[in-house]
């Protein structure tokens, strides 16, 4: 059976979460990673009671874009009240295969760091399966913030392995969202309580250098990286 998600203050986490930068913040213990993803309600019951993504509706010839972050999942989604992202999975997954992603990851935009040239940095993203961003993060309310938080594009082989291989478990936690959904607009922020996240760290050196992120006070915080 899944293990469930370990919520906390939304003030007790902001507080201790660094201000700029990107890092990335997630749910995770010793051997997995939490992830979120949206769907229309009919995707997301097939992903719940099968412990995996598939059925008639989910695609494997499509993208499909996780998010290690719950309130840039929030945002994405509207706290899940966009067309087709009405039900929120958290689907964790194995730290080694989260790290694989990682260390497959190619971003979208050309980064000198990691291509001699443009025409490499192309060559290298139509060969990928994993494609990488980083955006801004969000308060609740919506509202950006200096932070960055990655997204992840998962596509052909790796799709299947993050679905078939990689996944331990998937909760619908559709019911949370819809409640704190309304917490924040009743009674505001202060009473804001969502999935406990730090900020994660790849055991595989290269896979952190792929994607760029840093350890906190590092004084690239507030260089630009594409997207």
């Amino acid at each position: 059976m899944m293990k469930k998600l370990e919520l906390e203050s939304y003030a007790a986490q902001s507080a201790r979460w660094p201000t700029a930068g990107r890092h990335i913040l997630a749910q995770f213990d010793a051997e997995t990673i939490v992830v979120y993803q949206a769907y229309r309600p009919s995707i997301a019951r097939h992903a719940a009671l099968h412990q995996r993504l598939g059925g008639p509706e989910f695609s494997f010839g499509r993208m499909s874009w996780i998010k290690p972050n719950f309130l840039w999942m929030m945002f994405r989604s509207g706290w899940g009240t966009k067309p087709d992202q009405e039900a929120v999975l958290a689907i964790r997954i194995q730290r080694a295969g989260f790290d694989a992603i990682l260390a497959a990851a190619v971003p979208s935009g050309f980064v000198p760091d990691l291509h001699p040239s443009e025409e490499a940095w192309k060559s290298d993203l139509q060969r990928s399966d994993v494609r990488l961003q980083w955006d801004p993060d969000h308060h609740p309310s919506g509202a950006p913030v200096a932070r960055r938080a990655i997204q992840l594009g998962l596509r052909g082989a790796t799709l299947r392995r993050f679905a078939e291989e990689w996944t331990v478990g998937v909760e619908d936690i559709s019911a949370l969202v819809a409640e704190q959904r309304e917490v924040l607009r009743g009674r505001g922020v202060g009473e804001l309580e969502i999935p406990r996240e730090e900020v994660y760290w790849p055991t595989a050196a290269e896979a952190a250098r792929r994607v760029g992120i840093e350890r906190r006070g590092s004084q690239r915080d507030d260089e630009p990286w594409p997207g």
